[in-house]
């Protein structure tokens, strides 16, 4: 099969590796689409840690079971599923309480061991979601940045009517423009510089959009919230300068959600009396956990969540590596898909 591997930061190749073969509880899942996320030109580019190379990168996949190892319960060839990427061992502090991306033993697809950017992969049956009817695999390869997302959502908690500033408006900045509108914001402002990426924030719902490079942006920001400043701000980015835009711009006794995954090396100047005087709440996000998966599949197959909007690109998995280096280089390409070659299961 051909998967798309990282062998050394910069250095990826489309490698010919053998199909793997599932073990006692797990499947073997032919994958259908999968894709390309921001942390996934993180490690490419080595400034997400990604211990184990060379690597299968991909961990926002949907497939079809195409093999079932011994104990796998009541999944069968043919079911058509997503894959919670967080593989954890379910005994320790944190995963009793439902805090698995914190266990000592986590390990995630794509990132520690092999993804889906590749014709098959092969998952634990505690992490596969078998998919409702109603929901494509085209759709559903969106459930993990949703999944994320809505994590995101719970963990800033936005409430019936507050004023929203979104800082960023690539695919899970866009993600939380919908998830926003859903939790009852009144007011949700997207801060982005791309005019591409401001009409799809409007179209999915933003109220105000405004080019972070504008003249008296703080001042439009302001002017847009009653000249208090925004309840929540949400750094989708993943820069310094947008992280202490956040801290600057949102209101006292607001809330931060840091949801933008800076590289690892990165620091910031951050003045605690600025959080004293405040009274500011800063949040951090870091990945889905248990329960959003499963909300996050019945939101796309509702239709109240629409990915199409989001996902503007969908390339073979032959043009994979050009799709990547293009993502660093060419911001009116907000999200792509990878469809792996000939994939036998319907959408």
């Amino acid at each position: 099969m051909t998967a798309v591997r990282l062998h050394a930061p910069g250095d990826l190749r489309l490698d010919e590796v053998p199909i793997p073969e599932p073990r006692s509880g797990e499947v073997l899942v032919k994958v259908w689409r999968s894709g390309i996320c921001g942390t996934d030109l993180h490690i490419a580019k080595g400034t997400f840690p990604a211990p184990n190379l060379p690597l299968t990168l991909g961990h926002e996949f949907s497939g079809t079971i195409a093999a079932l190892g011994f104990n796998t319960g009541s999944l069968a060839v043919h079911d058509n599923v997503v894959v919670d990427i967080n593989i954890a061992c379910g005994q320790c502090f944190f995963c009793r309480r439902g805090q698995k991306l914190f266990c000592p033993a986590v390990s995630q697809l794509g990132v520690h061991s092999s993804g889906g950017l590749a014709e098959y992969v092969v998952v634990p049956v505690s992490n596969v979601y078998v998919l409702p009817a109603s929901l494509s695999l085209d759709t559903a390869a969106y459930v993990e940045p949703l999944a994320c997302a809505i994590h995101g959502q719970d963990r800033i908690g936005i409430k019936s009517g507050e004023r929203v500033l979104i800082i960023g408006g690539g695919p899970m900045g866009l993600a939380h423009i919908a998830l926003a509108k859903l939790g009852g914001a009144s007011n949700v402002i997207v801060s982005e510089p791309d005019p591409d990426r401001r009409a799809i924030a409007e179209r999915l719902g933003a109220d105000n959009v405004v080019s972070p490079f504008d003249s008296g942006f703080a001042d439009k920001i302001a002017n847009m919230t009653d000249g208090v400043g925004p309840d929540v701000v949400v750094e989708a980015v993943g820069s310094i300068p947008t992280y202490e835009a956040a801290i600057s711009l949102v209101r006292r006794g607001g809330r931060v959600l840091a949801y933008g995954a800076a590289p690892q090396s990165a620091s910031m100047s951050l003045r605690p009396f600025d959080i004293y005087s405040k009274e500011l709440t800063i949040v951090g996000s870091y990945a889905g956990t248990y329960d959003t998966w499963p909300r996050a599949i019945e939101l796309l197959a509702s239709g109240r969540f629409d990915p199409a909007l989001i996902v503007d690109s969908v390339r073979p998995l032959s043009e994979a590596i050009e799709a990547i280096r293009g993502l660093e280089t060419d911001k009116s390409i907000v999200k792509v898909h990878i469809q792996m070659p000939s994939s036998a299961s319907s959408s």
